[in-house]
């Protein structure tokens, strides 16, 4: 059955669809943080990670159609995102993408093909640029290559919906659940200064 949903308004109603029950989840304890994993089915690893101030549970359709594709796949809730908390420090791709890697070696699994959107495509292609051996390939969508691409917020009625939307989310599995404001301002901070790939990095 196909759905559309190009307002928004029902995510900013009900969210994602649901993840699928799995029971391996969990945290692993890195560089400061508690970044919180899960995985499903077996096969081939395809991590998914999620954008900026969004979490795993936003890969509530994808997750069944990789399963069912006979992949093993891996989320991750960035750190501060989701369920995984932060240090005091501010929000940095790199940082981001050492956690993906601390999950992997958590998880044994030595190499990985990366889904990423937005922030998560960010964090995947500095992993694939930092530690190639561990990356089976991208796929990357939504992102920019340097903070020329980061353009002012206007806040559409659409936008709204989704700030709304990760607002809850945030308030209802963060540890720091009356500080969306606060990480949301944390986030853009980074957005606007990073990522900074050369277009020869990129080739």
């Amino acid at each position: 059955m196909t759905t559309h949903d190009d307002d928004l308004s029902r995510f900013e109603a009900d969210g994602a669809a649901p993840l699928p029950v799995t029971n391996d989840q969990g945290y692993i304890e890195h560089d400061g943080a508690r970044i919180w994993y899960a995985t499903y089915g077996f096969g081939s690893p395809v991590i998914l990670l999620h954008g900026g101030l969004g979490h795993s549970g936003n890969w509530g359709y994808q997750v069944p159609a990789l399963i069912k594709s006979g992949y093993r796949t891996i989320l991750i809730d960035s750190r501060g995102h989701g369920r995984s908390t932060r240090d005091a420090r501010p929000f940095m791709y790199e940082l981001m993408a050492s956690d993906v890697s601390a999950v992997m070696d958590a998880l044994h699994v030595e190499k990985a093909a990366i889904v990423g959107w937005s922030d998560g495509a960010c964090t995947a292609l500095i992993l694939a640029m930092k530690a190639p051996e561990r990356v089976a390939g991208v796929f990357f969508f939504g992102c920019n290559m340097d903070p020329s691409g980061t353009k002012e917020v206007e806040f559409s009625p659409i936008l709204k919906r989704c700030f709304g939307r990760h607002a809850r989310d945030y308030a209802q599995l963060s540890a720091t659940p009356d500080q969306f404001e606060a990480f949301a301002d944390a986030v853009g901070k980074m957005m606007k200064t990073e990522p900074n790939y050369s277009a020869e990095e990129l080739a």
